[in-house]
């Protein structure tokens, strides 16, 4: 399906929503809802990267706002996790390089070891990069970016350096975010970033937006008219 489509984003953002929904509509726990999502991320990410080729793939998985849900809930994410970032990682994901946005370093010891571990062996691959936002705001990533700066000794700021001090420094600007469940904000999600980005809100739910799912985001993204506050002339 690739060679349907002529143009592709070089960055593209999911805020994986409707676990929990999915999981409800089936009389399931929403434990399995996050299990089948989590699943479904392997196939999305590697249908970006190997089958389409997009450089940058971005993933919101668990904000900051994700803590005030049931203990027994993160619980189960946090094990989702371990299980994601473990030493399978490089296997699945061939010349990916992790970067983690958020401060990871709050979950358990384990896993924070685990993420450092995938981190440093995954640094000098440069054919594509897979961020994870876990513990994740778009806010506080500013604030992160705002006080590495004042840090840093700088006594005037451009956007170039702020967007220098971000998680996603050196990297292309977000162009295109899908959000899934029909759901139409963006949640706090890579808010420097998102600025130009086109938006997109299929009411499938994560565990079921699958490649044909992607192909069809895909698709309308190509139909956009990205003009980035400028006009076209008339002929």
């Amino acid at each position: 399906m690739k060679e349907e489509l002529k143009i592709l984003p070089k960055h593209i953002g999911f805020i994986i929503d409707g676990n929990g929904r999915w999981a409800k509509e089936r009389g399931l726990p929403r434990s399995m809802g996050h299990d089948a999502g989590m699943k479904n991320l392997d196939v999305v990410i590697k249908e970006c990267f190997y089958t389409y080729g997009i450089k940058t793939v971005s993933l919101y998985a668990f904000s900051t706002e994700n803590w005030n849900r049931p203990k027994k809930e993160i619980d189960f994410l946090i094990k989702c996790f371990r299980k994601y970032l473990n030493k399978s990682f490089v296997e699945r994901y061939p010349k990916v390089k992790l970067n983690i946005m958020g401060d990871y370093t709050v979950f358990p010891q384990d896993l924070v070891e685990n993420a450092k571990r995938t981190i440093e062996e995954t640094k000098n691959n440069t054919e594509f990069v897979l961020n994870l936002g876990i513990n994740y705001s778009g806010q506080d990533e500013i604030v992160y970016a705002v006080n590495k700066i004042i840090k840093s000794g700088e006594k005037e700021v451009s956007r170039k350096t702020i967007e220098d001090n971000l998680y996603t420094a050196c990297q292309e600007p977000l162009d295109f975010c899908i959000r899934t469940s029909g759901e139409q904000r963006i949640s706090n999600f890579m808010l420097w970033q998102i600025s130009y980005a086109e938006l997109y809100f299929p009411k499938t739910y994560w565990p079921d937006f699958g490649k044909k799912d992607l192909f069809l985001a895909l698709k309308e993204f190509e139909k956009r008219d990205r003009r980035f506050g400028a006009i076209k002339e008339e002929k």
